[in-house]
């Protein structure tokens, strides 16, 4: 894959049934599966240092591979400047922010309330300067998003307000690390950069890595940090399954489909989390929850589905979609 093509779509690459069935069940799963693994690796480690590891180590590893694929590393120096603090947002605040949040609410419950993500990447892009106006379509998957929510965050709500702070405390961490992300999202787009999707992850992995690596040291989580097989476990899982291989299947997805079906991972992931949340962590999710996740999913797939169909959508406009943390 040469630097100058790398985001160009759609290229009718061949592929067989096999794998693109491989790729999609990678996409699903992997991606869906993460908030498992971080639920896990959070209560092993400190949030800080996890998130270090996992993204010092998939960052080197995607790096090098593309490196030996002959793809090229370095670009100007505001290409990496802007790359690094892309993935500082998305990799760092958001993930930390995720991290910690699962130790405090279920990961079904975090998975939702990230995937409210699209709906705040699209409100955001609207009323920003040179913004995008929604289509009708697209306005109904906001106000819908918005009210499974609200339904969705009911019971937590009440909890908290009944004393259960540290559940609030986690809501407000999560949807902190989601503005996070829809902020990285908008300055990655709008920066148009030309690097290769797969060098632009490497550096960003390495930056958000190397950032949460010093913000460890400085809160001295060092002593804290006692890695454990399910710690080690949940990060091999990250680094293997989220990171490479769930990406991999992404850009192998989007130079071969349609953008539309490769954007149904923003509304299947969530499901892939709340069922293994249920069944591996035995989560209990109620009722209402339940209602609000119904709604959220039919607003992402109104909103994503609107924005696939009323403009000419590109990898990097994808890229701003995820229900999980894709990297």
């Amino acid at each position: 894959m040469s630097d100058t093509d790398a985001h160009a779509h759609p290229r009718n690459k061949p592929s067989t049934s096999t794998a693109l069935v491989l790729a999609f069940a990678s996409l699903y799963f992997f991606w869906g599966s993460t908030y498992t693994a971080i639920s896990i690796g959070g209560t092993e480690m400190p949030a800080l240092l996890f998130a270090a590891a996992r993204f010092l180590i998939s960052g080197g590893i995607l790096l090098a591979a593309c490196a030996l694929s002959g793809m090229r590393i370095w670009w100007p120096s505001r290409d990496m400047a802007v790359t690094a603090v892309v993935g500082i947002f998305l990799l760092s605040g958001s993930n930390v922010a995720l991290i910690y949040a699962e130790q405090h609410i279920p990961s079904g419950l975090a998975s939702l309330i990230s995937a409210c993500i699209p709906l705040l990447v699209a409100l955001s892009e609207m009323i920003l300067p040179h913004g995008e106006p929604l289509p009708l379509r697209g306005w109904l998957g906001l106000a819908l998003g918005f009210a499974g929510l609200a339904v969705l965050l009911s019971p937590s709500l009440h909890s908290g307000f009944r004393g259960d702070t540290a559940r609030l405390i986690a809501i407000g961490v999560l949807l902190f690390g989601c503005a996070c992300w829809t902020l990285g999202s908008i300055i990655g787009r709008r920066s148009r950069l030309r690097m290769n999707s797969f060098v632009g992850a490497a550096w960003q992995m390495l930056a958000a890595g190397i950032v949460n690596l010093a913000l460890g040291t400085a809160f001295r989580q060092w002593p804290a940090f006692h890695p454990t097989s399910r710690g080690l476990l949940a990060i091999a899982y990250l680094v293997v399954g989220g990171s490479l291989l769930g990406y991999t299947s992404f850009v192998y997805l989007i130079e071969r489909v349609p953008i539309a079906k490769v954007a149904s991972y923003a509304y299947v992931n969530p499901v892939i989390a709340v069922l293994l949340g249920i069944f591996i962590l035995g989560e209990r999710p109620a009722v209402a929850e339940f209602t609000g996740m119904a709604a959220i999913l039919v607003a992402v797939f109104l909103l994503t589905t609107s924005q696939v169909k009323g403009k000419n959508v590109t990898v990097e406009d994808l890229e701003q979609l995820p229900a999980d943390r894709p990297l």
